[in-house]
């Protein structure tokens, strides 16, 4: 797979969850803070505000895109003088957002237009298989929308919002397909505008550098093989002391150092997610010693591959 796929196969947990929601004004909601999850917003129809704590409000539009990767909590509003409504919602419960929705916020559903339409999502995150792209990630991500712009995302948005207006068979199995699918457009569209090295530094830099997204798409392909510094460098077509600096400014620490814990982090998805045997797992990730594997996933996790799986 390569790096951006795997990254949110990892860290993806759970179902991820969405709901359409028709908002009457005047209204306004507050989505509380929801640790080890990232959340989405995304405006169908009519105008309105986002709201963050110290920050002056965000005007949003039709078509607007917005992603809060940490979970932090928010406000939707129409109008940023509009008190929030007092009644608990979890934004993560489609149904219980519906209702709220219809039944407590302005005027119940289908009395007159709704102001503003909305999809509103969550993703499960496994906090203990967070990659370092995630924490890179600004608090706030908003794409708005322009005419002809990020078609593939415009259209994952149309066909979601399809699906949520008008169930019919199937949709439980595509609406999540299409939650992850809106997950990646929403993180490439932000990557592909993002300064290029030299300028800056970070996961952002350094999937936009061929020679680092090189050696990083070799990792992640094949993350058995005997890598070295030099091999790596190979592959991203540099000498080895240039290939070396270059990895570690943009990324912060050494290839060797992000391939083992890429390599544990794959493992402890493994141990979660299937029956396969220690030495098979130990194997995958490029162990040829189930006790060499033991002893770097105890230091990485503390607790033993065994032990590990084991657990809640």
């Amino acid at each position: 797979m390569d790096v951006l796929s795997d990254v949110i196969t990892v860290m993806r947990t759970g179902r991820p969850r969405s709901a359409r929601v028709a908002w009457h004004a005047p209204w306004a909601q507050q989505f509380a803070s929801v640790p080890g999850a990232a959340g989405f917003q995304i405006i169908l129809q009519g105008p309105c505000w986002l709201i963050l704590p110290d920050t002056d409000p965000v005007p949003l539009a039709a078509g607007d895109v917005v992603f809060r990767p940490h979970g932090r909590g928010h406000t939707l509003a129409d109008n940023p003088a509009t008190p929030p409504a007092t009644a608990e919602c979890d934004p993560d419960d489609a149904q219980a957002l519906q209702h709220y929705a219809a039944d407590t916020i302005g005027a119940p559903a289908g009395i007159g237009v709704p102001a503003t339409v909305t999809l509103c999502g969550a993703y499960e995150l496994d906090p203990t298989r967070a990659h370092p792209l995630l924490h890179d990630l600004p608090e706030l991500i908003h794409l708005p929308a322009h005419l002809g712009r990020h078609p593939e995302l415009r259209a994952t948005v149309d066909l979601l919002a399809a699906e949520l207006e008008r169930p019919r068979l199937g949709t439980d199995a595509i609406v999540p397909a299409l939650l992850d699918t809106l997950l990646l457009h929403i993180l490439r569209t932000w990557l592909e505008q993002q300064p290029t090295p030299p300028t800056t530094t970070g996961w952002a830099a350094a999937l936009n550098d061929p020679t680092t997204t090189t050696a990083l798409q070799a990792i992640h392909r094949d993350p058995a093989r005997p890598w070295t510094v030099a091999t790596l460098a190979a592959e991203a077509g540099l000498s080895r002391a240039p290939f070396a600096r270059r990895f570690t400014t943009l990324l912060g620490q050494p290839p060797l150092t992000y391939l083992t814990w890429w390599r544990m982090t794959t493992a402890a998805r493994l141990l979660k997610e299937s029956d396969a045997p220690l030495n098979t797992i130990a194997a995958k990730v490029g162990y040829t010693s189930e006790f060499a594997f033991a002893s770097a996933f105890k230091r990485q996790y503390g607790t033993a591959p065994g032990r590990y799986r084991r657990a809640e």
